[in-house]
């Protein structure tokens, strides 16, 4: 049997979000009613990831979790924020015109390196689903990270549960 649900996030402006969606998750498992299989968490958004992980319990200055600000200071050295014009070749001209005939502002693209750092991160997680529990390991949570800090918005998290 396959069920399928969705719900929405809203995300920070000028800052990485990471959002434990670990009881939202774990609520549809239970709606779902199936024992065994797995449960699949996506985002269709092409600047935001989804991991599972576990909580620090300590914070950083910045407001995250201790993990997640080490996360974020990881893909500042590997990816850092785009900054300035040109400091990456996307978005071009031609990438540009496209998003201004969409509605998109041009600010809004550039967002290069939100996408870079969810291309590496990746945008799902497959979770064992066992006795109608998702095997997390003892200290294990799903988080949702939106990468983009161009402009808080609405972000929508699939939830695919396959299994008997």
């Amino acid at each position: 049997m396959i069920f399928k649900r969705k719900f929405m996030l809203e995300s920070r402006h000028r800052a990485v979000s990471f959002h434990d969606i670990t009881e939202q998750v774990r609520k549809l498992v239970a709606e779902s009613k199936l024992r065994d299989g797995i449960v699949v968490v996506y985002s269709h958004h092409t600047t935001c990831s989804v991991i599972t992980q576990e909580s620090a319990f300590d914070y950083s200055m910045t407001g995250l979790e201790t993990l997640q600000q080490d996360l974020v200071n990881v893909m500042e050295k590997m990816i850092p924020t785009c900054t300035t014009e040109g400091m990456y070749l996307h978005p071009g001209e031609k990438a540009l015109k496209f998003a201004e005939e969409h509605g998109e502002d041009n600010f809004g693209c550039h967002n290069t390196d939100a996408h870079l750092r969810s291309s590496i991160i990746g945008r799902n997680v497959t979770i064992v689903l066992s006795d109608g529990e998702m095997d997390l390991g003892e200290f294990g949570r799903v988080h949702f990270i939106d990468w983009d800090q161009t402009r808080g918005r609405k972000r929508t998290v699939d939830i695919m549960i396959i299994g008997e």
